[in-house]
């Protein structure tokens, strides 16, 4: 049997000292409220700003207009999926497939190689949070300031100042709810209607649904979204390895730890440079102590790096006491970026990535459906020709109008009977009922395979198989 054991650490919460703020709260228990001190710095500067990025890409991309639509609009309803000048239709979901891989494996890949780098910086449960602290900063106070006066009885001025702060969260919660519905409804007319109460309920509901999930998620839920109900925490370790990029303390640099004035020697005092202010704890969202070690509650956001490094600097120290490293650094070893773990997740993301465009580019800019008459397999007319009845589905895809011509190959001579022309508006699906004669001497078979052809006035055509019936 191996010798080889993983190192077991006890990470059980200390007591918590209101007083003091020594120790950590139970972080396991959800009645328990971490308050999140502000932290700036480098990293903090890099999640602010690629948040608000992403929240403006989000708030405005239904905005964004397309000839007489919006650009992008997932029509359910009439199962309608207009991205700018393209259309896509149910059979084309196979594209919804492979983006859903590419998704999938790009996150194993960034996993892999820097950890929970996507709940840090750019998880919507994070940038809403962060938001919603930085509004109850701004009315409240300071995380001190708070947490004594959320001790203390409610008075009016600080009963003032929460209802302004519930009342913020509550604009952007109706926002967020509106924004994502817009999504799948024409956002213009969904917020006219909505404030205007001539929206219709399942709109309305949903507005109110994502925006009392985005209230309660980033208002009070908070750390108990990420350590009790996210799926990837429990599953990151997976994909982790000792030379993954982690949130690590260097213990051999810090322990042991204690306060000490900025000019005492530590080593005369037989210190490490952790001078144990507790601000790593006091910055964190999750409200873990990054100095027990690697923990599955760690979302890599950074806030303790730099509110450590600022430590260390007022200590002058050297920063890093506290920083993006591996496992393998942290106990003196070389880290190995390339590696066959990480090599084999970008792989199939290139192969996903290349299968996805490849699809696009694939996608036809119009549809044809042909649907044979069930009823009536066949009848004589009176020119006595077999007749068989048809209706052609015809799709245009584009955000133009455009003008398609039909035809039919796999029979001699045949007659047409209706239009072999059509104009189609944008994202229409015209019906089209037609039927074919043929003289049923010129028949070899019962059943003749047939080919309806769909042209555009370009290089597009497409070809659907159908059957020519004639009577035994």
């Amino acid at each position: 049997m191996s010798r080889d054991k993983i190192d077991i650490k006890d990470v059980t919460p200390k007591t918590f000292n209101p007083k003091t703020h020594k120790g950590n709260q139970d972080r396991f228990n959800p009645s328990n409220r971490i308050y999140v001190r502000e932290s700036k710095g480098t990293f903090q500067k890099l999640r602010r700003y690629g948040a608000w990025f992403l929240l403006a890409l989000f708030m405005l991309t239904p905005w964004i207009p397309y000839g007489e639509r919006q650009a992008i609009l997932l029509d359910i309803g009439n199962q309608q999926f207009n991205f700018f000048g393209t259309t896509l239709y149910p059979q084309d979901l196979t594209l919804l497939a492979l983006l859903f891989m590419v998704a999938a494996f790009g996150l194993f890949f960034i996993t892999t190689f820097l950890g929970r780098i996507w709940c840090g910086y750019l998880c919507p449960q994070t940038v809403w949070t962060f938001m919603f602290i930085w509004f109850e900063e701004k009315l409240e106070g300071s995380a001190n300031k708070r947490r004594k006066q959320d001790s203390n009885k409610l008075t009016l001025p600080l009963a003032w100042k929460k209802t302004l702060k519930h009342l913020a969260w509550l604009a952007i919660s109706l926002a967020t709810g509106i924004t994502f519905v817009g999504y799948f409804v024409p956002v213009g007319t969904l917020l006219i209607d909505f404030f205007t109460f001539n929206s219709n309920f399942w709109p309305a509901f949903w507005v109110l649904f994502f925006a009392g999930c985005t209230y309660a998620n980033a208002g009070w839920m908070r750390s108990i979204v990420c350590l009790h109900m996210c799926p990837y925490a429990r599953f990151q370790s997976a994909m982790f390895d000792k030379d993954t990029f982690i949130v690590g303390y260097h213990a051999q640099r810090g322990e042991s730890r204690g306060p000490r004035s900025r000019k005492a020697d530590p080593k005369a005092l037989n210190l490490g440079d952790c001078i144990d202010c507790d601000l790593c704890v006091q910055v964190c969202p999750t409200g873990i102590d990054i100095r027990d070690g690697l923990q599955y509650e760690c979302i890599n956001c950074g806030a303790c790096i730099d509110a450590c490094n600022k430590t260390m600097d007022r200590m002058g120290y050297q920063k890093g006491l506290i920083n993006y490293t591996t496992e393998h650094r942290l106990s003196g070893n070389g880290t190995k970026v390339m590696r066959p773990k990480l090599l084999g997740y970008g792989a199939v993301l290139l192969l996903m990535i290349g299968l996805f465009f490849a699809q696009v580019a694939a996608v036809d800019p119009a549809g044809l459906t042909v649907i044979r008459d069930r009823n009536q397999l066949f009848r004589t007319n009176s020119d006595g020709l077999t007749e068989n009845t048809y209706t052609l589905k015809v799709i245009n895809k584009t955000q133009q109008q455009q003008e398609y011509s039909l035809d039919v190959t796999g029979l001699t001579d045949v007659t047409w009977y209706g239009r072999k022309t059509v104009q189609v508006e944008p994202g229409e699906v015209l019906n089209l009922p037609l039927s074919l004669g043929a003289d049923p001497q010129q028949l070899d078979s019962p059943v003749t395979t047939i080919q309806f052809i769909l042209r555009d006035n370009g290089d597009f055509s497409i070809e659907v198989e159908s059957r020519f019936i004639k009577k035994l």
